[in-house]
């Protein structure tokens, strides 16, 4: 017989397998450095993601933490700073 904590545990489990699995929860985040419309920006979307929202986009680089990717942002000039496309 399951006991409340248990079932409690089981639901919350159950619950999370269900939000990794519609992909509400992204377990592997990755930061990404953008030129977009000319400008630098640091996102967590994709790049198809990217051109959907902001139009002209070049991926130019890609970060575990947020941390290296505004290291790299402020390496050309911080967010915000102008860019161009290779």
């Amino acid at each position: 017989m399951l006991t409340v904590r248990s079932a409690l545990l089981a639901g919350l489990a159950l619950g999370l397998a269900g939000c990794l699995a519609l992909g509400v929860v992204n377990a592997d985040v990755k930061y990404r450095l953008y030129c977009a419309n000319g400008k630098l920006e640091v996102d967590t979307r994709t790049p198809e993601q990217m051109q959907r929202a902001r139009g002209q986009v070049c991926l130019l680089g890609e970060f575990d933490t947020r941390a290296q990717a505004e290291a790299a942002a402020d390496r050309r000039g911080g967010s915000g700073a102008p860019c161009t496309c290779p």
